[in-house]
């Protein structure tokens, strides 16, 4: 069994551990590789897609193979978190930009999210949240009027939820998540620092009150080297 790349792929994550090899980093070539370790192009390029899809490098076509930064923000997937409480629990510089925020007639897709009728009047809100100075989530929620007759730029750039809940005194309850990566839209790409990446990951939620009342549909899109989706579970007996 060849386990050459294997030895390949350890020398490299340990240099990347250890902080010898930063983030976009450019590896060697395949040639300088396969002379660096003596080996095959097949196996420096068995190593090297093993280092992509662990999250240690990034192969971009005519340009070469760049490591990722591998500080990623652990994001919670079963809890209902703001990003404001987000941020704090980070201990990270952030900054929320409100790009939009209006009142609109629910469209047939918004409408059937939100279960509701086409046309109800709903809040739009998007966001932009910056962390370290770079643009990394785009935050679109809609959310319906009824339970939320007024909204400023000056709360949405600070926290809905705390607004719901020590306002207008909403008990936010529970959510409906979905994970998926999405090819990146040109609003993607306009207002968040991709980098190189076509790709998002995006989190579909339906979060409800304590009455179990559908109040919000967000999709939540981000920059996949930025994040961990992490969960924890308990086997049920």
């Amino acid at each position: 069994m060849d386990s050459k790349y294997l030895m390949i792929y350890n020398d490299i994550v340990g240099k990347i551990e250890k902080g010898k090899l930063g983030a976009n980093s450019k590896l060697p070539s395949e040639n300088e590789m396969m002379d660096i370790y003596g080996v095959s192009r097949d196996t420096v390029r068995k190593a090297l897609n093993l280092l992509e899809s662990n999250g240690y490098i990034q192969k971009i076509k005519g340009k070469g193979s760049f490591t990722l930064d591998i500080n990623r923000i652990d994001f919670p997937v079963s809890g209902i978190t703001s990003f404001k409480e987000l941020a704090k629990r980070m201990g990270k510089e952030w900054k929320t930009h409100v790009e939009k925020i209006e009142i609109i007639p629910a469209d047939e897709y918004l409408a059937e999210q939100l279960k509701i009728e086409d046309g109800r009047e709903i809040w739009e809100v998007i966001r932009v949240r910056e962390i370290n100075r770079r643009k990394i989530i785009l935050d679109k929620d809609y959310f319906i009027k009824d339970f939320i007759p007024s909204l400023t730029k000056e709360i949405c750039q600070d926290s809905i939820y705390d607004y719901l809940e020590n306002n207008l005194g909403l008990q936010i309850s529970f959510a409906k998540k979905e994970i998926t990566v999405q090819r990146a839209t040109e609003e993607d790409r306009r207002l968040l620092d991709l980098k190189n990446y076509d790709m998002v990951v995006v989190v579909k939620s339906h979060t409800y009150l304590d009455d179990a009342r559908l109040f919000q549909y967000t999709e939540s899109r981000h920059r996949p080297d930025k994040f961990r989706f992490v969960d924890f579970a308990r086997r049920q007996r």
